[in-house]
């Protein structure tokens, strides 16, 4: 695996190194010791996924309150999608968004510590996203922002066509 840092402290992209055949290819995608290696100390206790029927949908921009903040490793395993991350510790980042597009084909996937909001655009049909977590998804910790808050000043690539009536109530950032 390639562990690339991000502007975001802590926040980094992940690039599979397949190894291919007549028989097609295979990739490590997740390493305990090479996680380590590179300084990531994650441990993933839950894995999920979310499935996109629409290109241009958009599921975000979420975290957990603490004591549930959650560290993530994201992956899209079907079609490509822009996924965001928003820094809310404080300090010289704090507001500060990096967005990356993670795609089956590319096998990349970005891995994000506590402290940051998260959200991804679908740009294909049929988007997939794998979702592996180091804490248990606890709803009473749900909170987020509004993905087109201006303060944030997010660059989606695109508008969203589908997006859930909870995401369109999420406060301005910092509030929620």
């Amino acid at each position: 695996m390639r562990f690339t840092p991000t502007p975001l402290p802590g926040v980094i992209e992940i690039a599979a190194q397949p190894h291919s055949d007549d028989r097609g290819s295979f990739a490590r995608i997740y390493c305990r010791e090479e996680f380590a290696g590179a300084g990531i100390a994650f441990h993933p206790i839950q894995v999920s996924l979310s499935s996109n029927l629409r290109a241009h949908t958009l599921r975000g921009l979420h975290y957990q309150r603490a004591p549930q903040a959650e560290a993530k490793l994201m992956r899209c395993v079907a079609g490509r999608v822009w996924d965001v991350a928003v820094d809310r510790r404080p300090g010289p980042g704090y507001g500060a968004w990096f967005g990356v597009e993670l795609s089956a084909e590319r096998m990349n996937a970005v891995f994000l510590p506590e402290g940051m909001a998260h959200g991804f655009l679908t740009l294909t049909d049929g988007a997939v996203v794998q979702y592996q977590m180091d804490r248990v998804y606890v709803p009473g910790h749900a909170a987020g922002y509004r993905w087109d808050d201006p303060a944030l000043a997010i660059d989606w690539p695109a508008q969203p066509v589908v997006i859930a009536e909870a995401d369109l109530r999420w406060p301005d950032f910092p509030d929620g």
